[in-house]
């Protein structure tokens, strides 16, 4: 239909010039979309928004949680998630609620506050002399523009045996006070720690991963390593990994699984009844490892509310194969089960549209955990309110129940906090008790599960 100016003058060029990119969305999604079912009529959508809130309002509440839509948009021009989006510090803080102060979680290496000595577990009560809240953790981790002071404090938790209303409780000791230098784009590491334990007469070998990227470079010079290493467990941490690329995972879990399980299907991809096919990807020697299969007997797999996406698709599918020795400890995971495939096209330029288009379901058919997550074998919550503990160790949260397991045989027995705790129980007193957040970094970052061609 032409568009005619008061004039007369034919501008429909100019209209179908707005529209041209969301109507490629749009018929991309028809075909290929996972849920094109759930696609709105034509007419109740509007194409001449943005292509990135054109797609949110065009998708499926089966392509979403909590605010996070799957489907998405990117610019060619984006940044390698490898580096910062933004210019930062380089480290990643939870804002807990009624203390309002920043529990450390990680930092990353050849940042600013790494050279700064901010660490893990830190208590960060105050920047600029000024309190933290919901309205300046932008301005201040992230997105900083220029350097800040950081007032350090050691928390000092209200004693549960006083219940006079004239305590003198002071709820934060003041340690001192930190500069951190100027933001800056930051490398950000996917394995940030790796290394052998001990616990009783049994070694592992812990690999804390935060992210499934695209270039696995620093996971293949870990992995490649272990050939010649003798252990008798693996370590999988990804309590802080939302997830990344299909094919790492791939990569991944091949270099995990049994040698017994080679040439067998890792992973189906399903995909919606118009295109009607699946696509598997079988258990293969993995360049990680150099075509080696690493040699080991449990594998532990820290997981939170936080691990998704690829992440997820190392738990579901080495299950097949690893059953009473793959043992996932923490809290059930985030709950993503779908991937998405790049288009790209001339009519949409600029934009890369990563669409969701399969299911991704384990050699035995199970995907079905949208809604839950999948379940730990052993449940524990890390506390950011008590000691974090350096990662892998035995003050680590998560980590105590599997060092437990590695010297005795069996998990810990978990108890309330009022019974009697000897050397076979975990307090629940250790693992109940927990502080609220108001902004959790790792809820906040991308959940990839992006099939690379």
């Amino acid at each position: 239909m032409g568009l005619l100016s008061s004039c007369g003058e034919d501008r429909s060029g100019e209209y179908y010039a707005l529209i041209a990119s969301k109507t490629w969305i749009y018929d991309v999604m028809q075909e290929n979309y996972l849920f094109y079912e759930d696609i709105p009529a034509e007419e109740k959508l509007d194409f001449f928004k943005k292509p990135a809130d054109f797609l949110a309002s065009a998708a499926s509440s089966k392509d979403q949680k909590g605010g996070y839509v799957f489907s998405h948009v990117d610019s060619v021009l984006t940044t390698s998630r490898a580096t910062s989006t933004y210019p930062c510090f380089g480290f990643e803080a939870a804002l807990v609620r009624e203390l309002n102060a920043l529990r450390v979680l990680y930092v990353q290496p050849n940042s600013p506050a790494k050279e700064a000595g901010l660490k893990r577990g830190d208590w960060i009560i105050a920047i600029d002399s000024q309190k933290i809240s919901i309205s300046n953790y932008s301005t201040y981790i992230t997105h900083p523009t220029k350097a800040h002071r950081f007032t350090l404090g050691k928390y000092n938790p209200y004693p549960e045996n006083v219940d006079d209303p004239e305590f003198n409780y002071v709820e934060f000791d003041t340690l001192g006070v930190v500069q951190m230098p100027e933001p800056r784009y930051v490398e950000e590491q996917d394995v940030l720690k790796y290394g052998i334990i001990s616990s009783g007469n049994r070694k592992a070998f812990y690999l804390l991963y935060n992210e499934f990227g695209e270039d696995t470079k620093a996971l293949k010079e870990v992995l490649s390593q272990l050939g010649g290493q003798q252990f008798d467990d693996f370590i999988l941490d990804l309590r802080y990994n939302p997830g990344g690329y299909v094919n790492t995972a791939h990569e991944l879990g091949s270099a995990l699984a049994p040698a017994t399980a080679m040439g067998q299907p890792f992973l189906h991809m399903i995909y919606n009844d118009k295109i009607n096919k699946t696509e598997t990807l079988n258990l293969e020697a993995s360049p990680l490892t150099g075509g080696m299969n690493l040699s080991y007997e449990n594998l532990y797999v820290l997981t939170s509310e936080n691990t998704a996406s690829a992440s997820e698709i190392i738990i579901n599918c080495l299950k097949p194969y690893m059953e009473g020795r793959l043992f996932q400890v923490g809290t059930a995971t985030y709950g993503k089960n779908v991937a998405q495939q790049l288009f790209t096209s001339e009519e949409a330029p600029g934009i890369e549209l990563w669409l969701t288009t399969t299911y991704l379901s384990n050699s035995q058919g199970y995907y079905d955990y949208f809604q839950k997550g999948l379940s730990p074998d052993f449940e524990i919550e890390e506390n950011y309110g008590t000691d974090l503990g350096d990662f892998g160790s035995e003050e680590d949260q998560l980590m105590q129940p599997v060092l437990y397991r590695m010297e005795n045989g069996s998990f810990p027995v978990v108890t309330n906090p009022d019974e009697s705790e000897d050397a076979t129980t975990l307090s629940r007193s250790r693992t109940s008790k927990h502080v609220q957040l108001l902004v959790d970094p790792i809820a906040r970052k991308p959940h990839y599960n992006r099939i690379k061609r």
